[in-house]
């Protein structure tokens, strides 16, 4: 009994370690995210990370997406006073401050979406529902900051 005890809680521990390679998740979204939808939802997830990340001197990295909620997130960030590269001009920025790698996904679940913005410090989420003329938070915001 102790053992499975012991097993368990090893096990529990382990779950919340990172990766070997300490790098964020890959952006995605789905097909279904588009238009208006697609800005009301980049919008309101910027203003919230904007709001968390105080300042806009660092550059983000955003990796190359051509979905509309890439194009705009991108387009939302620059909004906020925020410098925004992709994979290529991010290679090219070695004499000036390495970029905040940034990362999102959106998840439909139930009728709505879920949004996640990730970087190395700071984790936003929001459910969102959406209608033909965009998308209305659905939740109140979820926050993680990590040090």
């Amino acid at each position: 009994m102790r053992l499975c005890l012991l097993l368990f809680v090893a096990g529990v521990l382990l779950s919340g370690c990172q990766t070997g390679t300490d790098e964020i998740t890959t952006s995605a979204a789905p097909s279904t995210v588009t238009g208006p939808v697609a800005s009301a939802i980049a919008g309101d997830i910027a203003g919230r990370y904007a709001e968390q990340a105080g300042s806009t001197a660092t550059p983000i990295r955003l990796h190359s997406d051509a979905s509309d909620f890439a194009t705009a997130l991108e387009a939302a960030l620059k909004g906020w006073g925020f410098t925004v590269v992709t994979d290529d001009k991010a290679r090219s920025l070695k004499d000036t401050a390495k970029p905040i790698e940034l990362a999102y996904s959106l998840i439909d679940v139930d009728g709505q979406v879920l949004a996640r913005l990730s970087s190395e410090t700071l984790e936003l989420g929001r459910a969102y529902s959406v209608s033909s003329g965009g998308a209305t938070p659905a939740s109140p915001l979820s926050l993680m900051k990590r040090n």
